[in-house]
């Protein structure tokens, strides 16, 4: 008797046992499910690829269900407020649409919404060397280099400006989904007002060139420009046989001409 009830025992234990591990097991996932559960919100996404300075329109728009522990700072819940505003940047399908990417309320679309508060556009006459054989596209910076003669009529090449913006080659003021290089017969930089002047002027007395700059390179470099003697690679101090027939002796600045006798 005594053994029977040992085993009855036995197996209530263990049933026990089974209960308290289901119990716990079934805890356990509850707490899973809650740490997991997501809650959700709306938020305006772009439905397509926008291109910038292009008017918000609702086939342009939609609203999803956002992580709401992922809330996006400017984003917007509904479509009705965007409508009619102007994106100032690229937006990709899928991307929130925030307030940083627009343009103040009120923009026009075109050109003009994408030029930064302060600043502004300039377009400048390229070639297919100059513009960077088309390389130079919407969003890209470059230095601007102009080649002139200088107070002593000799040629130099020189970097005027740095770390300028391209808004738009030719009428594009967006990057097409292939990105080939395109030749094109203007450039349109932003510049501040007195960079404006520096190009207007540098456009009328000398021919420029684009020098295309890496993405994230920020750095600002200081030149000197260069002359006929330094691209040669020839000593400051070199004796030649002018034109006339003398021998031009050239120091530093210093111009004088010898007689070949």
């Amino acid at each position: 008797m005594a053994k029977y009830r040992a085993v009855i025992l036995l197996l209530l234990s263990l049933i026990i046992s089974a209960v308290a591990v289901w119990a716990a097991v079934q805890w356990m996932n509850r707490q899973v499910e809650n740490r997991t559960a997501t809650k959700t919100i709306k938020l305006v996404v772009a439905s397509t690829n926008i291109a910038p300075g292009l008017r918000l329109t609702p086939d342009l728009l939609k609203a999803v269900d956002w992580p709401a522990q992922s809330l996006v700072a400017g984003s917007f819940s509904e479509v009705q407020p965007l409508l009619n505003r102007i994106s100032n940047v690229s937006l990709s399908m899928g991307e929130p649409i925030v307030e940083q990417k627009l343009a103040p309320v009120g923009s026009k679309a075109g050109l003009s919404a994408l030029i930064t508060p302060g600043m502004r556009a300039v377009s400048v006459r390229v070639n297919d060397v100059a513009g960077v054989s088309g390389f130079a596209l919407p969003g890209n910076h470059v230095d601007v280099m102009v080649n002139l003669q200088d107070d002593q009529n000799r040629p130099i090449s020189k970097i005027v400006l740095q770390q300028i913006m391209v808004l738009a080659v030719a009428q594009d003021a967006a990057v097409k989904d292939d990105v080939k290089a395109k030749v094109v017969n203007t450039v349109t930089l932003e510049v501040t007002p007195l960079q404006a002047e520096k190009l207007d002027l540098a456009r009328s007395i000398g021919n420029l060139s684009l020098v295309l700059l890496n993405q994230v390179d920020k750095t600002s470099v200081s030149t000197p420009g260069v002359h006929k003697l330094e691209l040669l690679d020839l000593p400051r101090s070199t004796p030649y046989k002018s034109a006339g027939g003398g021998i031009e002796i050239i120091r530093g600045t210093a111009h004088a001409t010898a007689s070949a006798n």
